[in-house]
């Protein structure tokens, strides 16, 4: 069963159109891979989809209904959360408190908000941090801090925008593993990355966009040996 269909969306800058007719759907518990170069619009979708832009064309439609003019705010509360290419934490926060800002999404109790902080931390393998300010986290820890703040808000839908931007190989092998845990824990992710070897490990199926365009849509498999794909993207070092 769906939970995400993504259903003709376009959305247009004056005349530069970031994304073009797009339409995929995304399985209930499943891993979708968005991949492309950069600027084809995968960031873009990712703001229509998540209500911080409407899309000019084309509906988004969540767990059966029409999220099309949603606040951010709005489409955290039915269940879909994402995170951000460039991690900003509040830095003169303790780490602790930083995911009690997610977890107040769900609850007016402060006592609530700090046991689903806890959790969520747990989930991450940060617990020994909680009392640590968060602007004096490495950028490793600050990714997995953005991910145990958005966990907080108990989604069903969670959208990775590049988590692996910027990790060396042990901190990245760290994510991979937090992102399969999660999907065992019931989460749906989308999950961008221009890391190709952890996007095929990760991913049930992927959607590659080039220039707004869904250029295809497949199992990872399917997607790595498909010659329009290596034309656009990969290139011949991939085959």
């Amino acid at each position: 069963m769906a939970i995400l269909e993504i259903k003709h969306v376009s959305k247009f800058f004056g005349g530069l159109a970031a994304n073009s007719d797009v339409s995929f759907e995304v399985a209930q518990g499943s891993i979708m891979g968005l991949i492309g170069p950069n600027g084809a619009g995968k960031t873009t979708l990712f703001n229509c989809i998540t209500g911080y832009y409407p899309p000019s064309r084309g509906d988004v439609i969540f767990k059966g209904n029409r999220m099309n003019g949603l606040q951010p705010d709005r489409v955290c509360k039915l269940g879909m959360a994402r995170t951000w290419q460039k991690v900003r934490p509040l830095a003169k926060m303790t780490v602790l408190d930083n995911v009690m800002v997610g977890a107040l999404c769900r609850t007016s109790s402060l006592k609530a908000a700090r046991e689903i902080a806890m959790e969520q931390l747990h989930v991450v393998r940060m617990e020994h941090k909680a009392g640590f300010l968060a602007g004096g986290l490495p950028i490793g820890e600050r990714k997995k801090l953005e991910m145990a703040r958005v966990l907080a808000t108990t989604p069903e839908l969670l959208l990775l925008d590049e988590v692996m931007g910027g990790l060396n190989q042990a901190e990245s092998e760290e994510i991979i593993n937090l992102i399969l845990d999660i999907k065992k824990r019931g989460v749906t992710q989308m999950v961008i990355e221009h890391d190709m070897k952890a996007i095929m490990r990760i991913s049930d199926r992927i959607v590659v966009l080039t220039s707004g365009e869904k250029l295809t849509e497949g199992t990872p498999e399917e997607v790595v040996t498909n010659q329009q794909v290596i034309d656009a993207y990969l290139g011949e070092s991939h085959t």
